[in-house]
């Protein structure tokens, strides 16, 4: 037979289980309250590291976004850090093995599905401390040439010559090969001509030297450099190097332009032809042609 029901007998378990249970918060209160103290020094920590880390990077980074964003991300590290410790004060040991087990499974699955944006954002954080690569930069990256003038997380933005915006992702950036004329103040110019084959060829290697030492004056180490390439079909080629300060591909071109334009100047007073494509026709007629007897 089924024994009776007794309520006092169920309340008095209840009261004895919420005893045990008043019992052992009332043991655990010293670390309980040891474990608040030390997240809330952590959190403390937290906002100092971010202050002097900010200090630091303000020479170091000069897109805003970035160094904000690498802030909150070592704060929430650190405050992630005393967290942990907090549990371990509580003698939380299952839970704590529960969150860092779940942690590890949430951070695969997210890593898995934003793997792509994952590796822009560590390209990004990359970028922004290195020093070869400064907003207001010209480069050439991926086939595209031009300033940077925005560097993110995500993506650099640059605007090209024509003063359109291209937008590169970071991996792409740190994967590839950038040319940036930028990071140096000198830059060597490159410009070809060619003369007739009726030329004096060590008086036009002398005129053009001179010409272009005195229109961009070589500085210690630095050379004018004047080579003949090749018997071109019209011409005799030749390319002549030199070196200029220029830090973008326009101040490039401005002194290509210059310099081609001095060194026109210079062999028309000279009477040093630059000669035009010249092409050959024959008209010669092998073929008889025999007249019609009346």
């Amino acid at each position: 037979m089924a024994q009776d029901f007794n309520i006092n007998d169920s309340l008095q378990g209840v009261w004895e289980k919420l005893g045990m249970w008043m019992d052992s918060l009332i043991l655990s209160l010293p670390n309980f309250l040891l474990a608040v103290l030390v997240f809330i020094l952590f959190i403390v920590a937290a906002k100092y590291i971010g202050k002097i880390l900010s200090s630091v990077l303000k020479f170091k980074v000069k897109q805003d976004s970035i160094r904000e964003i690498t802030i909150k991300i070592v704060k929430v590290l650190v405050i992630a850090i005393g967290f942990f410790v907090a549990l371990g004060l509580l003698n939380l040991n299952t839970v704590l093995t529960s969150v860092l087990a779940g942690a590890g499974v949430v951070g695969l699955a997210v890593g898995l599905a934003l793997q792509g944006t994952l590796n822009n954002t560590f390209s990004g954080i990359l970028l922004s401390f290195l020093p070869e690569l400064q907003i207001g930069d010209w480069i050439e990256n991926n086939g595209y040439a031009g300033k940077v003038i925005e560097i993110s997380l995500r993506s650099i933005k640059i605007k090209e010559a024509d003063n359109n915006i291209v937008i590169i992702p970071n991996s792409q950036v740190i994967d590839a090969p950038f040319k940036n004329f930028s990071r140096t103040p000198r830059s060597r110019v490159m410009v070809s001509c060619g003369v007739s084959y009726n030329s004096n060829l060590e008086q036009v290697k002398d005129l053009t030297i001179e010409t272009i030492q005195s229109l961009y004056p070589p500085s210690t180490n630095e050379e004018v450099e004047f080579m003949y390439q090749e018997f071109g079909d019209s011409s005799i080629n030749f390319v002549v190097r030199f070196w200029t300060n220029a830090r973008t591909k326009k101040e490039i071109l401005i002194a290509q332009s210059e310099a081609i334009i001095t060194i026109k100047k210079v062999f028309d007073q000279k009477a040093i032809n630059i000669p035009f494509p010249i092409r050959t026709i024959d008209f010669s007629n092998t073929l008889g042609i025999e007249k019609s007897s009346e």
